[in-house]
């Protein structure tokens, strides 16, 4: 990992030319933000001194609290391999603070890092995988998006019915000239849809991870003329993009997930950790898949997970164990998809996990059976519940889930549930292209 003083910023500005750094960060549904500032600035960006208005993001603050402070983190420090080579572009992943130096409680970064610090206070550091989906569509003559494609590929398909791999290719090259370490892509199951998978780290490092990929993926797509979305749902009839979350917990360097003389080869602390998990689904799931588009990709058919049950063998469960051990020992989460806030997401799986190791929490039994294939009955003496069907009703079970709730923060808790509840009134009073088919001729 990378560890820069504010001594080795200056001496790299100043020797790869950079002009413009920009400070970003991320509001509460997931928005990546930056302001820009040109390297005669570079003393009041290292002395946490730009302030921005806090009022005009969705989701922040008042307009009588607007000033907001960027604090750089300066191990996030770096220059976007896509820009000029003379006057270069860098930027900092930043923190926010209030005027009085306190963090902003709305933060999301700020609300992973508690949680991240409260796996610390009990010895554990959070290592996270995710593997990202998103699609690749053709741009209109004017340059807007579409959701066309000619591309007929499949799932591991390659050029020329992967349409998509050379813009692939390059996503993975730039990622790499930017330090991460990818451990696979390849063309997905829905024609033009596309996976990278990172390399796990710590939360925090794969939230900021994350949330660079999207940026760069967008980035050079625009560069082969083809517009990038991680919409969860963007064509009816195929699969949608999913975020699977890869997670363990390291102990003294040591994977705890895994143990050789346990079942499954997994210890106590994973099978509490799964127990947290789902637990707290339900409450969670307004977190890791927060769009009204998000239930459409979590509907039987399609490969995404319905039902809340763990297994080592059933793809067609939320939690899937796979089948490495040793350090690559891990659980799989099938449900979030990319739309959601990664700094969040991380967040409340790891509390979620945590409420299960402090209580010891025990999972049901394994569902190693397809549930899709299941009858109501054999699914209700098994208690295998439903995850929430609508953004309503996922918003509805955040509001019970105190844990989660808590996790949050009272600000952003509020702050989310009346935006998503107003995005979900929004969509109920639409009338949409299906109505019309289906009624306007004959009604």
């Amino acid at each position: 990992m990378k560890h820069f003083s504010k001594q080795d910023i200056i001496r790299m500005v100043k020797e790869e030319d950079v002009e413009f750094i920009r400070l970003q960060f991320t509001d509460i549904f997931g928005n990546l933000k930056n302001v820009a500032v040109t390297t005669s600035q570079l003393d009041r960006v290292l002395d946490n001194k730009c302030m921005f208005d806090g009022s005009s993001i969705e989701g922040f603050v008042r307009i009588e609290e607007s000033d907001m402070y960027l604090y750089p983190d300066l191990d996030t420090f770096e220059i976007f391999p896509w820009r000029p080579q003379q006057g270069k572009v860098a930027r900092f992943i930043c923190d926010v603070y209030r005027p009085d130096g306190t963090p902003f409680e709305g933060d999301p970064r700020f609300i992973l890092k508690k949680v991240v610090e409260e796996a610390k206070e009990m010895g554990y550091t959070f290592q996270v995988g995710p593997e990202c989906e998103f699609f690749l569509f053709n741009t209109l003559d004017n340059g807007e998006p579409s959701i066309d494609t000619m591309e007929k590929g499949g799932y591991f398909d390659v050029g020329p019915l992967d349409n998509g791999e050379n813009a692939r290719r390059e996503m993975v090259l730039t990622l790499e000239d930017m330090g991460f370490i990818i451990e696979a892509s390849h063309h997905e199951v829905a024609p033009a849809q596309h996976e990278i998978d990172l390399k796990y780290d710590h939360a925090l490092k794969t939230a900021d991870n994350i949330m660079t990929f999207k940026l760069v993926v967008r980035t050079v797509a625009k560069r082969h003329g083809l517009h990038a979305t991680f919409m969860p749902k963007p064509k009816f009839g195929v699969n949608g993009s999913g975020m699977h979350i890869n997670m363990s917990l390291n102990k003294d360097g040591k994977n705890i997930f895994d143990n050789s003389d346990g079942k499954l080869g997994l210890s106590e602390e994973a099978y509490h950790f799964i127990a947290g998990i789902l637990k707290h689904m339900e409450g969670m799931v307004a977190i890791t898949n927060p769009l009204v588009n998000s239930y459409k990709r979590l509907t039987p058919g399609y490969e995404a997970p319905v039902y809340v049950a763990w297994s080592a063998t059933n793809r067609s469960s939320l939690i899937r164990i796979p089948a490495a051990r040793g350090t690559n020992a891990r659980i799989e989460l099938r449900c979030p998809d990319s739309a959601a806030n990664p700094y969040l997401a991380l967040a409340v799986c790891l509390a979620a996990g945590l409420d299960g190791i402090k209580n010891k929490l025990t999972p049901p039994d394994s569902v190693d059976q397809n549930i899709l294939e299941m009858s109501e009955e054999t699914k209700a003496a098994q208690n295998i519940r439903s995850l929430p069907s609508s953004l309503k009703e996922a918003l509805d079970a955040l509001e019970k889930d105190e844990l989660i709730k808590g996790v949050l923060g009272e600000h952003t808790t509020n702050k989310y549930l009346e935006a998503k509840y107003q995005e979900w009134n929004q969509y109920v009073i639409q009338v949409s292209d299906w109505e019309i088919d289906q009624y306007l001729h004959r009604i």
